[in-house]
């Protein structure tokens, strides 16, 4: 397994729409095991496959809390069947807009019909944490950040914030930066 680099925003990788995955295969296991192993190592609750660059219909999650026995779920080619009416505010992260949170309102349950990673057909009723992490990671395969979901003004706030933390970390490793 291997920890694999996770995408920053503003990266026009992480707006595109990832493809379905035609069969379940040693080679889409070890891309889920690199998955959980980045998600991990970097302390997240959920990651999609485009956020490490592959453009493949795949989600990992765990939301159990660091003292809690781990309950990895991979969700492959999730499609939402179902959500509720109520709704939740929830604040939301994401490892590709580190250090950037902001409260979301999304559906409190959601259902999910996905394939594991033996290619067998599941179904899935999320509620709380776990419907939100899931609607987050599935929206990522949709070229969607939780930052659309905020006011114009607050998204542009959160990606001149990450623009300027390249920057500077583009500078501290001695890459020049060029203005357009």
């Amino acid at each position: 397994m291997t920890v694999r680099k996770i995408l920053i925003a503003p990266d026009k990788r992480l707006k595109q729409r990832s493809s379905p995955v035609d069969i379940v295969d040693d080679k889409i296991r070890l891309i889920v095991n690199d998955m959980f192993e980045t998600m991990y190592a970097a302390d997240g609750l959920g990651l999609a496959a485009i956020q490490i660059g592959i453009p493949i219909r795949i989600i990992v999650a765990d939301v159990n809390n660091k003292n809690e026995k781990p309950n990895p779920l991979c969700l492959i080619n999730p499609e939402i069947l179902q959500i509720s009416s109520n709704t939740m505010l929830h604040e939301e992260g994401c490892l590709s807009l580190p250090e950037q949170f902001e409260r979301v309102e999304r559906p409190s349950t959601v259902k999910i019909q996905y394939l594991d990673n033996e290619g067998k057909s599941c179904e899935i009723e999320a509620t709380g944490v776990l419907s939100v992490c899931l609607q987050h990671e599935i929206d990522h395969l949709e070229g969607t950040l939780f930052v659309d979901h905020l006011s114009t003004l607050k998204r542009r706030i959160i990606l001149r914030k990450l623009i300027k933390a390249k920057k500077i970390e583009g500078e501290v490793l001695g890459q020049p930066h060029h203005k357009k």
